[in-house]
């Protein structure tokens, strides 16, 4: 009766390895899940970046708004009439240099 007893045991633990960890076993379906979720979370972040580029043409094929944003940030020009007004942080290197030689001309007259 042992023997038996042991014999279905060993055939219990046979049947359950290609379950746990064969080919299509869990361990392996675990890790696919855990991928699948990877590509998701990426797809939905692709997805975003794809909505946020399509509005962002719709908005320069249709309005001039977007236009004049592109034009004056990215190229810094101004409307005809406009006054433009830059405020630089204190000891900035461009206030340094327009302070230390306000006109250089007069400077090498006077020598």
């Amino acid at each position: 009766m042992r023997l038996i007893a042991l014999s279905l045991a060993a055939l219990l633990l046979l049947i359950q390895f290609p379950l746990w960890l064969g080919k299509g076993g869990w361990l392996r379906v675990w890790e696919l899940d855990k991928q699948v979720a990877q590509v998701q979370k990426h797809n939905d972040e692709l997805k975003e970046r794809n909505s946020k580029l399509e509005s962002e043409v719709q908005d320069l094929k249709t309005g001039t708004g977007a236009v004049e944003e592109r034009a004056r940030f990215e190229l810094g020009m101004i409307k005809k009439d406009e006054i433009f007004v830059q405020i630089l942080a204190p000891g900035s290197a461009l206030q340094k240099t327009e302070t230390a030689s306000p006109n250089p001309q007069k400077e090498n007259a006077a020598r």
